[in-house]
């Protein structure tokens, strides 16, 4: 607790001199691109499968059949994530956070596929923490990752993306849409999205009701990594309600932004969760919204070989 404690502090106290996490080890950085997920997707058979139904796996080949592939124009400071060449600034600091991710999940917690991306306010920088891991994840060739706008209140993922916010999330928690209706897939690519969907006046009801627990799990053996993007954590409630429905956690403070306060009491909300880590967001203010410093925190014990 004490080193998650460090970090947000230092959120509250950093003034700008970007400090670059270190370099991942040699043989972190060859598992980043050839690591394999403890539990990787399964090509379930569809035999039996029937549209309509609200329960039970989707299995991949039905997602694909029936998804949307909908042409999205990204957000110009993403859209160069969508090359496998890309290297721009914040490329490396993504990089090392995937492989960090891997390394969790391969050494400690075997099961870690379904990560919550939160925040301690809004404009912390979740969303665009979200969407851009989730490109750098399925950069990778053969890994499938699912996106989803849990923000039910003020959905941005879509903006982001520049995909239709419509069908989502609260269409098919309110009964008006089949699962197959809301997912959409990145033309060329093994992305896919749940958007939030039309706004409703009762997003909290929709979010503890059930269904969506349901859903992801009916949708996550078919990927690597499923990444949801959630409200703050202060004041509202919503991201300690969906932490519960997922493998873990990642806490997005601003450095020199986020009043060291708000950020103790938004890592109180997720004291039961399986909190990954905090990561400081635009460390270094004048390079502009792609400068990131990763600060990975775990409860576990140190690795022996200082890799973790």
């Amino acid at each position: 607790m004490s080193r998650i404690h460090e970090a947000l502090k230092k959120a509250q106290m950093e003034r700008g001199g970007a400090t670059r996490v270190e370099d991942a080890p040699p043989s972190m950085r060859h598992a980043d691109v050839t690591e394999a997920p403890v539990a990787g997707p399964s090509a379930a058979s569809s035999s039996g499968w029937q549209e309509g139904r609200r329960t039970g796996p989707i299995p991949i080949d039905v997602l694909d059949q029936h998804c949307k592939r909908p042409t999205w124009t990204p957000d110009p400071k993403i859209a160069g994530l969508m090359s496998a060449s890309s290297s721009g600034m914040g490329t490396e600091e993504l990089r090392t956070l995937r492989s960090r991710l891997y390394q969790i999940r391969d050494r400690q917690q075997p099961n870690l596929r379904k990560i919550l991306v939160t925040s301690a306010l809004p404009g912390d920088g979740k969303t665009f923490l979200t969407t851009s891991l989730g490109l750098m994840m399925a950069r990778q060739h053969g890994r499938k990752v699912l996106l989803v706008d849990a923000d039910l209140r003020r959905p941005q993922l879509h903006a982001t993306l520049g995909a239709p916010i419509a069908p989502g999330l609260t269409d098919y928690l309110s009964g008006s849409a089949d699962a197959l209706d809301i997912v959409q897939r990145g033309v060329g690519s093994d992305l896919y999205f749940i958007p939030a969907g039309k706004t409703v006046p009762n997003p909290a009801e929709l979010i503890t009701g059930g269904l969506l627990g349901e859903l992801i799990d009916r949708l996550a053996f078919n990927f690597d990594w499923v990444l949801l993007d959630s409200p703050p954590a202060v004041p509202l409630h919503d991201a300690s309600n969906l932490a519960d429905m997922c493998d873990g956690v990642l806490l997005v403070v601003r450095a020199a932004a986020t009043p060291f306060d708000i950020a103790q009491k938004a890592r109180a909300e997720l004291q039961e969760k399986n909190v990954l880590g905090v990561i400081l967001n635009q460390v270094d203010g004048a390079a502009g919204d792609h400068a990131y410093y990763y600060n990975y925190y775990t409860s576990e014990p140190a690795d022996p070989q200082g890799t973790s």
